[in-house]
């Protein structure tokens, strides 16, 4: 498929979608393409059920909640989502003697455009897995998690979450009021997560809501459709042991790679895009770089510096399209024509 349009976007996380708001507020329309196989990032793909409490009017979200709430605010836009697919190939073009971009994904779509704005958090991403269980993915959602999509799925379990980080402390908290019991292993009796969260944990240890197995690692898995138990060696006697287990998170981090971005010949600043402050534009004009994935001095990663970011962008994306036109402006608590495009006002 080839098709002509005024955004790609790549990246469909919280700052991906806000963008397609943004430019449908200026009759601009947007394609989005992400490699995961759903919308929203890493908000819906790692912690749908962590809370976020820093979006201004909004005390209390849950990760889900908020990518559902920007789904629900550009559904009066046109827009296009590309899942599952990544874009291996980014050129210059000339058409009708202007300057445009060639957008290829790995599926063979090809998309031409003025304005590409890479909103891809931290880049492409993959959790890491146990590295010494084979294929550990034949048990992914039969016991085999790598993210909390939901609690319920831990309820009245046997729960093995691995990991010494922040992700696995908290979800060892959390989990400890819903589980049938919660085991946390770990290399080292020493972890790397905050400390007022280490001390929660250690206090539910104490009164036996958490059994904490250091030094311990995975040796096995056990199952036949399901995972039905596991194996722990002790990582100073090598002493083995099995018990029975419903679920296992590994809560190990994640592997992050830029991909092919690399290749766009865009400068780089410690593995992030460098961008100006005016309209976030890359080094290479008409590439824009918002949210997590950029860089720039007293750049803050939160999810409403990146509503800035693209709000910036857009209207620069505007200019290009429209050149030597003023970019129309209002407010959508007055502005008749926004409204109407928002569909709270009809004809």
């Amino acid at each position: 498929m080839k098709k002509e349009i005024d955004i790609v976007v790549i990246g469909a996380g919280p700052v991906g979608l806000f963008t397609v708001f943004e430019a449908g507020l200026l009759g601009l329309k947007c394609v989005l393409i992400d490699n995961l196989d759903k919308v929203g990032g890493q908000c819906a793909e790692l912690y749908p059920e962590k809370p976020i409490y820093d979006i201004p009017g909004v005390p209390f979200q849950t990760a889900q909640e908020h990518v559902d709430a920007l789904i629900e605010q550009i559904k009066p836009f046109d827009y296009e989502v590309f899942l599952e697919q990544r874009v291996d190939e980014l050129m210059g073009v000339k058409k009708d003697d202007q300057e445009f971009w060639s957008v290829r994904t790995n599926m063979g779509n090809e998309f031409i455009t003025k304005n590409v704005f890479i909103a891809a958090g931290a880049g492409s991403f993959e959790p890491r897995r146990p590295p010494n269980i084979d294929d550990p993915d034949k048990f992914k959602d039969k016991g085999v998690t790598y993210a909390v999509r939901s609690k319920s799925t831990y309820k009245d379990k046997n729960v093995f979450i691995f990991g010494g980080g922040d992700s696995a402390l908290d979800w060892t908290i959390e989990l400890s009021k819903i589980a049938k019991s919660i085991n946390l292993v770990h290399r080292r009796d020493a972890f790397r997560g905050a400390l007022h969260s280490e001390e929660q944990m250690r206090e539910l240890v104490s009164k036996g809501k958490v059994n904490l197995l250091t030094p311990y690692v995975i040796e096995d898995i056990f199952g036949t459709s399901s995972v039905t138990s596991v194996s722990l060696k002790n990582f100073d006697t090598k002493e083995i042991e099995t018990f029975d287990a419903d679920e296992l998170l590994f809560l190990f981090g994640l592997n992050k790679k830029l991909g092919p971005i690399l290749e766009w010949d865009i400068e780089l600043n410690s593995k992030k895009i460098k961008v100006n402050t005016e309209n976030f534009e890359t080094t290479r004009s008409g590439i824009f770089a918002v949210g997590d994935i950029n860089d720039y001095p007293g750049k803050l990663d939160l999810i409403l510096s990146g509503f800035h970011e693209t709000t910036l962008a857009v209207q620069e994306a505007y200019k290009r399209i429209n050149p030597g036109e003023r970019v129309p402006f209002g407010y959508t608590t007055s502005n008749s024509k926004l409204q109407k495009k928002l569909g709270v006002l009809k004809d």
